[in-house]
């Protein structure tokens, strides 16, 4: 079942992701090429105040044209702690620091093409800190109840993966 690499071609480096050709030996000994896009990662954050609501982010996607709904998130600096990562993004992209992070999951984004593992938390305890985005970031926060945003997923107006992801195992496992 495993593909072996016989060889590797650099197809593009970049500042959020790298493109790579390998060339690949299958287990029935014919070989294919596999377009394998390598990512550093990332961290993403159910968020839940004092008040039981969960902060979510609005913010417009080029890839796909649109201001999606999600739950804050961002990407891994090389070699940086998830821990760390899921602290600052909150600070960054909501301007509420949380006293308390607990790892919940790991999420394969795309493993067909993609080597980005997301590493999701549950962020409580938040406090207001200083909010400072990145200068190519433009985010709205926005706060509802988790029955709320659960129901936004099933009108199709919360259509990101993570965000889905997230929002559900949360209410699976932290909702009474």
């Amino acid at each position: 079942m495993i593909e072996k690499t016989i060889s590797t071609k650099r197809i593009y480096e970049g500042k959020i992701l790298n493109l790579r050709v390998d060339e690949v030996l299958l287990p029935n000994k014919n070989t294919s090429q596999r377009e394998i896009i390598e990512h550093n990662g990332a961290v993403a954050m159910v968020a839940v105040n004092d008040r039981n609501e969960v902060l979510l982010v609005k913010q417009y996607r080029k890839a796909v044209e649109e201001v999606l709904i999600e739950i804050p998130a961002g990407k891994l600096e090389l070699d940086e702690d998830p821990d760390e990562c899921a602290v600052r993004e909150l600070i960054e992209e909501t301007g509420f620091k949380p006293n308390k992070i607990t790892r919940m999951f790991d999420l394969s984004t795309s493993p067909g093409f993609c080597t980005e593992i997301i590493h999701m938390y549950l962020a409580e305890d938040l406090e207001e800190a200083y909010l400072e985005c990145d200068d190519d970031e433009f985010i709205e926060v926005v706060k509802m109840d988790i029955d709320e945003a659960v129901k936004l997923i099933s009108t199709g107006e919360i259509t990101d993966s993570k965000t889905i992801a997230g929002l559900l195992y949360y209410k699976t496992n932290h909702c009474n």
